[in-house]
Formats: C-alpha cells, structure tokens, sequence
C-alpha cells in the first residue's frame, strides 16, 4: 500500500480518540486532517495558450510545524540563512538527554521542563567555554528539541551545533584544539548539566510550580541523583557543507513523516524504525490507530514554544552587526545577504522542472484565476459551499 499524507488525514489523523486530547492537540490535528485539502482553500491555475486552457487546483497546505507533510520549503530557506552565519572554524554536535525517570514530570509541566532543559544545555557549553582551559571565550551554538525516539517513544533531548571557536572583548578567539578531536571533556559536561538540572528542579518544586507530592519527589530526586546522565558529543563535522547537511536533517523534523509509514491496514499502522540497541538495524512496528495517535500526541510542543534557540555569539539581539563586526576583524568577505527564493525556482534548481509550466501541453504558462480561503472569507460558512464553488473562472 502507498502512504500518501492524505490517507493520514482520512484514517490516522481523524480518528475517534483525538476527541478525549486537551482543545490544543485538538485544534493541531484538525490542521493536520485539512492540510491539502479544499478546507483551507486552493488557487485556480490556468494554462494560458487558449488552444490548451489547461485547469489545475493547488490546494493550500496548513503549515503546521508538526504537520508530516509540511515545512520542507520552509526549512530550506532557514538553512541558507544559518548558512551566512557559520564562520571558519570547526563545529561540533553535542546533544544533551534527560533521564526516562523524569518523562512523567515533563509531560505534566512540559513548558517549563522543556525551557528549563534548554537553559542547562546552554549553560553547561557556555561555562566550558568561557574556561580559559578549553576556550576562554564565548562559544556560538544553536540548539534544536526533539521529543521522540524513533518508535515514537517519548525521549526529550537537545541537539547543539557548537562552534569550537568562539568571541573574547569583540574579537575571536580560534579553538585551541587544533586536532578537533573533542570540545569539551564529556565528565564535566555531564556535571555541570546535572548539577544546573537538579539545583532549577528543586527550586520548582519549592517555589510550588511542579504539581506532585513531597515524598514522591525526594524519590524520584535521588534516583536520579543516582544515574549517570546520557551527555555525549559527535565527532566535528568535516566542514560547513556537512553542518548544513544536519541542519536540514534536525532542525524542522517532526516526530514521523509518510515516508517512514509502510502500511494502514485495517485498524493498525506499520512503520520503519532504527534501534539504535541493536546495531541501528532497520525493524518495523505494528501500533494500533488509537495506540500510534496517542505516541504521536506527546510530540505536540506547547502553543508558542520555540524549539530551535540561538546562544552565545549567535543569540538575536543585535546578531547581525555582531557578526558583521566578527568578519571583518576576521578580514574575511561580507556575508550574502540573506535572499528568500521562491518555490518555483527551488523545484527549477533541485528538480529541474518549472512548475510555472504548463504540464499538458508543456508550451504556456499556469496563470493564477482564482483564490480560495474558506478559512479566512466570511461569505463561505459552510464548507458544503465548497462543492458548488466555480471550477474554472466565468
């Protein structure tokens, strides 16, 4: 059977038990079932040789972060700007993890868990920098959350791409590892992340911001206290081609997109997964609808939470001119200016094929005629409206 994102939205996403998730997860996937749908609307293109008068409908797509079918232009144009900020020097790839011990009070107070992971992630990079052993100076990193395991499992953890040198009095500092082998030793890494985790968690839980018991958290305090925290760091990529390789790998990825799905059969839904206990080999899972929905569920960030940060000489206050002025201390060329480049000629370049043209006749031009957005037009309320709206333009 062929997944397509629209037999998704006709089975998965649409199923029963979305009804008992809170209003937001509600509203999410009912963006997800109306992704490419005429819900929220189309353009009317046609071909503009009078011979051909060929009619296409593009439907609009929802946008949604979490959404499977979505995002890849996006995440495209992200990428070429990131890419005007890497400076020449090596990057690394650090990922910090919580323990599983600790998915309960995440789910319960996801928000602040979620912040308060990215704060211990940042500061644990930027003391190491700052120490004159390593660096003595102010690292440059942006970090991007993920939620999931590859079984849909709930594993939050952060992804950093860290640069080994870093800005000391507005002026840069080279990395004093010339080898690369590593950034920071991976012992002081997994203190200072724990140490800065379990000090913020017991001020939570004092201040009354974590809803559980006493007895409940001092346990669950010293299991953790007991565990060796999963901290580990990548070899250096091998150059800034390999960074912006990783960037379009993690940072817009959602828990599970259509490719990965093998099959829908009745009631049940496999998909491919890597377990990564066992030599990364490829397995498939069986989960019920209800089952796969209810995985999928936990991976639905908090309405406005931001999943991809920027820290140190890369934060956005003032990022421009700070590195600007970084460059041209550096004597190194300007950066290009950041560009957005349209979707047509991204398909020209990637694909080479124009989507401006005609796919019947292959001489003229689609040329819009009409624009509908049931979502946003108050003459339409009732999407049974829908089904009498013209098909080509009086």
């Amino acid at each position: 059977m062929c997944v397509t994102p629209a037999l998704l939205q006709q089975t998965i996403f649409s199923h029963p038990s979305i009804q008992s998730f809170n209003a937001y997860s509600q509203a999410v996937f009912s963006k997800l079932r109306q992704c490419h749908t005429a819900a929220i609307g189309f353009h009317q293109f046609r071909c503009d040789d009078h011979q051909c008068a060929h009619t296409h409908w593009q439907y609009h797509s929802c946008g949604n972060r979490h959404c499977p079918a979505c995002g890849a232009w996006k995440k495209e144009q992200w990428i070429d700007f990131k890419t005007t900020e890497l400076l020449p020097t090596a990057y690394y790839h650090v990922v910090f993890t919580l323990p599983h011990e600790l998915n309960a009070l995440i789910m319960a107070h996801r928000t602040c868990m979620f912040k308060l992971l990215f704060d211990a992630a940042a500061h644990t990079l930027l003391t190491l920098g700052k120490d004159p052993t390593y660096l003595g100076a102010e690292t440059g990193f942006t970090s991007i959350l993920h939620t999931w395991g590859q079984d849909l499992s709930f594993h939050p953890h952060v992804h950093c791409i860290v640069s080994a040198g870093g800005v000391r009095d507005h002026q840069w500092v080279s990395e004093k590892r010339k080898n690369s082998k590593f950034i920071f030793p991976l012992a002081a890494m997994r203190k200072i992340f724990k140490g800065y985790f379990m000090h913020h968690l017991r001020s939570f839980h004092k201040s009354g911001k974590l809803t559980i018991d006493a007895d409940h958290f001092t346990t669950l305090m010293k299991t953790i206290g007991y565990k060796k925290w999963n901290v580990y760091a990548k070899k250096p990529f091998g150059g800034p081609s390999q960074v912006i390789q990783y960037l379009g790998r993690y940072t817009h990825k959602v828990a599970i997109t259509h490719h990965r799905i093998v099959s829908v059969e009745g009631d049940h839904i496999t998909f491919r997964y890597k377990d990564y206990r066992d030599g990364d080999k490829q397995k498939l899972m069986t989960l019920s609808q209800q089952e796969f929905v209810r995985r999928f569920e936990k991976h639905i960030l908090p309405k406005g939470f931001v999943k991809i940060r920027s820290y140190g000489f890369l934060k956005h206050f003032n990022k421009t001119a700070r590195l600007a002025a970084l460059r041209e201390s550096m004597k190194l060329p300007p950066a290009p200016p950041k560009v957005v480049i349209p979707v047509r000629l991204r398909l020209l370049e990637r694909y080479g094929k124009d989507i401006a043209r005609c796919p019947k006749c292959e001489k003229g031009t689609m040329v819009l005629v009409l624009t509908v957005r049931p979502c946003y037009d108050y003459r339409i309320t009732d999407q049974k409206q829908l089904l009498h709206l013209p098909r080509q333009v009086p």
